[in-house]
């Protein structure tokens, strides 16, 4: 059960410290480039990927022991699907609704936190195949 927690823990701060990053880029290259949101979107997805792999891999799911490769190519499937979904829910709600970009792209990343813990404790950092 300890173990649970401290892996919960890891996530949540791998993750907080995941979504911060993607907020942040999305933030600053709509307001200093002058990139639209949705574009923007995609450059934060990519650099938060790198953030969120490397600390998940090595604090979050270190002790599962799967090969580097393997969960990089798993973490990454898993991660394009979630910014799939996100991308899909955050062109129809900055369309759909008065809400701001920023506050958004805010609740979509989290909404998205828990699919990407299920599909990664149980499938991108397994070790068995």
């Amino acid at each position: 059960m300890q173990n649970i927690i401290r892996q919960l823990g890891w996530f949540v701060a791998v993750g907080c410290a995941a979504a911060a990053t993607h907020w942040l880029v999305v933030v600053a290259t709509v307001n200093w480039l002058g990139l639209a949101p949705l574009l923007a979107n995609v450059i934060g997805w990519l650099i938060a990927f790198v953030v969120s792999f490397a600390g998940h891999y090595q604090l979050t799911f270190r002790q599962q022991h799967a090969p580097l490769f393997k969960a990089a190519r798993r973490f990454f499937a898993v991660s394009a699907l979630g910014f799939g979904v996100n991308e899909v829910a955050y062109a129809w709600l900055l369309q759909a609704t008065p809400l701001r970009y920023d506050v958004l792209l805010a609740i979509i990343l989290i909404g998205m936190a828990f699919i990407t813990f299920i599909l990664g404790r149980f499938w991108a950092f397994r070790h068995k195949t």
